[in-house]
Formats: structure tokens, sequence, C-alpha cells
């Protein structure tokens, strides 16, 4: 009993760091202006006239639509649809067999196999056609589209199996004889998808760029207004505070119970 009770005190204790983190990106949100692609090249042009040229730097949230670099749009690896930005992921599903007591028992396990995020750069343009560069950096962004999610099954007798049109040997994914099949997943931004951006508009590279801040800071792309990541954040906090509470309390009450009894 007690050890029940001590897994609820650490899930308490992580789910406070996590109501923490929540709390925080919802006051950056707030105390962060949303400046307009003119405005910030005004705040640059006053940075170059003071002899900064090259070193501006502003938090702030800029909104627009997703325009794809100059090279022209990325291609999702496994719906090969046109983007600006993409992830997918690919796992294995295989069965799981241990020997206990003289029995034999089974059970479903997955495996990553893949997980890739694409870091070119992109665009954000306004109504006007004005521009502004994004840097990813990696950072994945919320609520966007997902085109795939599907499960393909392994056959036995096939001695390799096909990823992105690449035949691959079976040993790739481990012992094949228990794999079940792989399932993957999608998720990308198409040209045209309106974004929320909070990070740190800068020119170091020369045109106004925003991307992760470079004292550190809250980085955010979604696919979704601010007001809906403002309410989002308000209800996670919520859940969060009443969860660490509950399990807190009750993961106390376990620990003493145990150590009475």
């Amino acid at each position: 009993m007690w050890i029940l009770g001590a897994l609820l005190i650490i899930a308490s204790v992580a789910g406070f760091v996590w109501m923490r983190a929540t709390k925080s990106e919802l006051y950056a949100m707030i105390g962060t202006e949303t400046l307009s692609f003119p405005e910030l090249e005004d705040l640059r042009r006053v940075s170059d006239e003071l002899g900064g040229r090259g070193g501006f730097r502003k938090v702030t949230e800029v909104v627009g639509a997703a325009q794809p670099r100059p090279e022209g749009p990325l291609t999702a690896e496994v719906s090969k649809t046109p983007c600006v930005w993409y992830r997918y992921q690919i796992e294995r599903e295989y069965e799981h067999v241990v020997y206990r007591d003289g029995r034999r028992r089974r059970s479903r396990r997955t495996e990553k196999v893949a997980d890739h995020t694409s870091n070119e750069g992109y665009a954000l343009i306004d109504e006007q056609g004005r521009t502004i560069g994004v840097a990813p950096d990696g950072t994945r962004p919320e609520a966007v589209e997902q085109t795939v999610n599907r499960f393909e099954p392994y056959h036995g007798g096939d001695q390799s199996f096909e990823l992105f049109g690449l035949r691959l040997p079976a040993m790739f994914g481990g012992n094949q004889d228990s794999t079940i099949g792989y399932r993957y997943r999608e998720w990308l931004i198409r040209p045209g998808t309106r974004l929320y951006v909070l990070g740190e508009a800068h020119d170091a590279a020369g045109p106004l760029v925003i991307g992760k801040p470079q004292s550190g800071g809250h980085f955010l792309i979604a696919a979704k207004t601010e007001e809906e990541l403002r309410a989002d954040r308000t209800r996670r906090h919520k859940l969060l505070a009443a969860g660490v509470l509950i399990a807190f309390v009750v993961g106390i009450a376990l620990i003493v119970v145990g150590i009475i009894k």
C-alpha cells in the first residue's frame, strides 16, 4: 500500500511541475504584446538608427498564414502532402511472451521505430502580403492537422517491410517473429494555415525572423488563436491543481496506513 502512496506522491510532484509550466505559459501570453509586421519593422528601423544593426531582439506575438520558404514547400514523408512543417512517427506493435509459473503469458507492446520533425524554416504572411520568417528549431506546434493514423499488419512470411517506398530488412524492427504490425502517424502544417507564434523576433541574419528566445523563455507555435490557447491553459491549470492536491493527500494517507499496518 505504501508503494502506491509513494507513486501518487511522485505523480503529484510531476503534476505540480507541469502546473507551474502551464501557468508560466499563460502569463507569458497575457504579458506579451501582439505586434503587426510593420510595427516590428519600425522597431527594427529604430534599432538600426541607434547603431544596433543586426542586434534587434523583441519578445512578441505574431499572427499570420503559413507560407513556404523560397525554395518551395516541403513534402510530408508519409502522405506526400505539400506543407511547411511535418512530423511523422512509426511504432512497431509486437507480442511479448514471458514464462511464469510454468505458463506462457502474452502481452501486446509497442516500441518506437522512428520519430522525425522537420527543421526547415518557413514564413508567416499577413493580409497585406508582408512576411516574417519562422525558425521552428525543432519545436512541435500545437493543434496541427493529423493527416495519417493507420495500422499496417505485418505478414510473417515476408522477410522485409516497406518504409517510405524502401524495402528494409526484417531485422530493422527487432524480433520480427513477434511483430503484429506497424502504426504510422503524421502531422503537418499546410500552406495557408493561420498560426499564432509567441517568441523572439530578431534580425541576426538580415530579414526579420521569429524563433526561440536567445536568453530563454517560451516559444509557442499553434494553429489556434491566442484566446483558444489561453482558455486551454486555464482549463489545464485548474485540472492539474485539483489532481495534484488529490494525489498528494491520498498518497500521504496510503503511506501512513501502510506504515501503521
